[in-house]
């Protein structure tokens, strides 16, 4: 009579257990985990869509900085515990690749074919491009000429009124760098940037920041993020976009599947969603720079033509090099 009473008495705990802890019952159908180093609206965008579509899943959504989700990829090689990559930059997924699945039956035509990587190893996710930013107020309060190209900001009247990030922290910072090093060669964009070091106020550690300091009027020129620049517009901050003779520096960032991860279709199934609709629904929302070729998102505030930069030569390995030479901040 005792036994059956415990055997009663468990049977409940667990059913309490069950009730109590209903992430253990979804798992019994799919985890999945997914690293991701986009800003925080996106993260909520991707995950409640994932959420409705799959409700059955358990679907773990991780922050990470580009640096560290790639670090952790190659750690952990082939017992990685991540079975996809969202929106980490180009560089670093080919530093990956090893460790990456092939992704042989994924559609890669809806794509602009330049942005398509040559491993087809990853997917385009999207585009963050950079301009010049300026503050028409800062500019008349201190009598500054409009500046039309990147020498005008050496004019030594610009003294502490331009904001730029860091290469060595922000990968913003870094596609000016890059793009100039391809334009001028190595040793003009150096020169052109210890001269210019003198007119900045401070290099920021994030790529928000010359955006925040252009908002709050510390500054006159901001080199930064379109993105973000077009977001205070379209909320009424009196900020002009522009661009110089050079065009837009950009940077390209990626999905992909770790290669442990391949053989469940769970997986797949997360990975060609969030790769195709929910790709097409950050293009239009979030990051309107063109990944698409039958897609060209209007938003406003956003430039309706970009002029594109050089970035040739935008490995992780000539990064690594080039950010040992900058000595700037």
């Amino acid at each position: 009579m005792k036994k059956s009473k415990l055997l009663c008495l468990v049977l409940a705990c667990l059913t309490v257990l069950s009730l109590l802890l209903p992430g253990c019952a979804k798992n019994g159908t799919a985890k999945i985990v997914i690293w991701t180093s986009g800003e925080d609206y996106r993260n909520e965008y991707y995950l409640s869509e994932l959420e409705k579509k799959f409700p059955d899943y358990t679907i773990n959504l991780e922050y990470m900085n580009t640096s560290t989700i790639a670090a952790k990829v190659i750690e952990e090689g082939e017992n990685c515990t991540c079975d996809i990559i969202l929106s980490e930059e180009y560089g670093y997924l080919k530093k990956c690749e090893p460790y990456l699945a092939e992704l042989t039956d994924f559609d890669f035509s809806s794509f602009l074919p330049e942005l398509v990587p040559e491993s087809r190893k990853f997917t385009p996710e999207s585009k963050n491009g950079g301009c010049i930013i300026l503050n028409p107020k800062v500019l008349e309060e201190k009598n500054l000429p409009t500046p039309t190209s990147y020498q005008d900001l050496l004019d030594p009247a610009f003294k502490g009124l331009i904001s730029m990030p860091s290469p060595t922290s922000s990968g913003t910072g870094y596609m000016f760098l890059r793009q100039l090093t391809n334009e001028w060669g190595e040793d003009e964009a150096f020169d052109y940037f210890a001269k210019l070091t003198d007119n900045i106020l401070a290099y920021t550690s994030s790529g928000s920041g010359p955006v925040n300091a252009l908002v709050q009027g510390e500054v006159a020129v901001g080199i930064g993020m379109t993105m973000q620049a077009a977001t205070e517009i379209s909320q009424g901050v009196d900020l002009t976009i522009t661009f110089f003779a050079e065009g837009s520096p950009h940077s390209m960032y990626g999905n992909a599947v770790l290669a442990g991860s391949a053989d469940r279709s769970e997986v797949m199934d997360v990975f060609n969603y969030l790769s195709t609709d929910l790709c097409r629904g950050n293009n239009e929302n979030f990051c309107p720079e063109q990944i698409f070729t039958d897609s060209k998102p209007k938003m406003d505030g956003f430039p309706s033509e970009i002029p594109s930069g050089n970035m040739e030569n935008d490995t992780q390995e000539e990064k690594e090099r080039l950010l040992k030479k900058w000595t700037f901040s």
